[in-house]
């Protein structure tokens, strides 16, 4: 614990003296140079950490939580499957399925996507895709009529509009007198649909459940049950749960972190190397103070000598040394948190400025999964930055003082 004479020289040193400009120079490098770093780390994790939470939330408002899958193929029973799951008092929906690659053509545009068949009246239990339906389009979906809503990219593509029509091709054939052609089926476009994730929005297309399983040749069945659970981060156990009720009957359970693991896992490990790189910006910072306190030590032998002789214990040169690093870390950290706080609240205000001022798009939506750039401030963030930089100018300390309590009043007072 440092006495209040530490505190009183150390604070004093800190104050520009005119003949040390130059020591003070570096001394407000190193504050900027951790508040610049303080503040990129900040902002970095916040931005990444709304890019997790954007992707996660409109990927799942696709993919529902865990999904009921037959092992052989299509699900005959699936409304005993849905029964017995929403039985369970973690689940809080269950809509059956069916999905399947086609190919969809207009004209002379053509392009790939994914057909799924969903119950208008029961989707809306799984995922929020009806919410981002376009006017009330979603009351188009009727077994048999063959109507078909597509994602706002995916119409663009194909050039069509509500009340146009286009040809889904399967990858099905079938054998005629003539040879074998593909399985078709012209469908009437009752509107489009927006969820603001270009993936999805470029190659998927609904459809009532009927008319999927007709084209799929699934009779009465169905490609899997989708699933809802009250706390998305539970979906593991409790997958695994629903499908020890359902062992024995040929189906398979998988839960979101399964299907987009490898996703998951990537945003992880580049939120973990980015935190690395930035934290070496505040260590460059850092090393700044063991420079300036060189710089002091050096300037300051005569003083440290004349404390010595007046009884000042090396504990307490070591603690002045200590306590000028200390104050320039904590200025520093001070200015870098109330900046990166700053700069991530306003973040999704300032880029769209900046993309109007300069007439740039930085995140393209043909490119990028998402088109705006999200921020998501986290205070345990906050918290372990500020640490970090912290000990670092802590650390930074250590060197220069201890130098400067190994100064020899006799050595330094010598040409005095």
């Amino acid at each position: 614990m440092f006495r209040p004479l530490e505190l009183f020289i150390g604070l004093r040193y800190t104050r520009a003296k005119r003949r040390n400009q130059f020591v003070s120079f570096i001394s407000l490098s190193s504050i900027l140079g951790i508040a610049l770093g303080v503040t990129a780390l900040i902002t970095v994790l916040s931005v990444m950490n709304g890019f997790e939470r954007e992707l996660r939330d409109k990927i799942l408002g696709m993919i529902a939580h865990a999904t009921v899958e037959a092992r052989d193929g299509g699900m005959e029973d699936w409304e005993r499957v849905v029964e017995r799951a929403r039985a369970h008092p973690e689940v809080l929906g269950a809509a059956p399925y069916v999905s399947g690659e086609v190919m969809m053509t207009r004209g002379g545009q053509v392009s790939g996507g994914q057909l799924r068949g969903v119950l208008p009246d029961q989707e809306g239990d799984v995922s929020r895709v009806m919410e981002h339906i376009d006017g009330d389009a979603a009351e188009a979906l009727q077994p048999g009529e063959y109507n078909i809503i597509l994602g706002w990219a995916l119409a663009r593509e194909l050039g069509v509009r509500p009340g146009d029509r286009v040809t889904v091709v399967t990858p099905e054939a079938r054998a005629t007198v003539a040879g074998i052609v593909p399985r078709l089926k012209r469908f009437h476009v009752a509107g489009t649909f927006d969820v603001g994730m270009f993936e999805y929005d470029r190659g998927v297309a609904l459809v009532h459940m009927e008319d999927a399983a007709t084209i799929m040749r699934l009779g009465d069945g169905v490609s899997g049950v989708r699933l809802q659970f009250r706390d998305l981060m539970d979906a593991p156990w409790l997958a695994r749960e629903v499908g020890r009720d359902l062992e024995g009957s040929g189906l398979r359970v998988r839960d979101w972190t399964q299907e987009h693991a490898s996703f998951f896992r990537a945003v992880q490990t580049e939120k973990t190397v980015m935190f690395v790189i930035l934290t070496l910006i505040i260590a460059v910072a850092a090393f700044n103070i063991v420079s300036t306190l060189v710089m002091v030590v050096n300037d300051k032998r005569s003083d440290i000598a004349i404390l010595r002789t007046l009884g000042a214990s090396p504990g307490t040169i070591m603690g002045v040394f200590m306590v000028q690093g200390t104050v320039i870390g904590v200025v520093g950290t001070i200015l870098g948190v109330a900046g990166g706080v700053a700069l991530a609240l306003n973040v999704e205000t300032i880029v769209p400025a900046l993309e109007s001022l300069l007439g740039i798009a930085f995140l393209a939506p043909d490119i990028y999964w998402l088109s705006d750039l999200p921020s998501d401030l986290r205070s345990q963030d906050v918290g372990r930055i500020a640490a970090v930089a912290l000990v670092l100018a802590l650390l930074a300390t250590i060197y220069p003082a201890w130098r400067g309590a190994r100064t020899e009043p006799a050595e330094a007072l010598r040409y005095e």
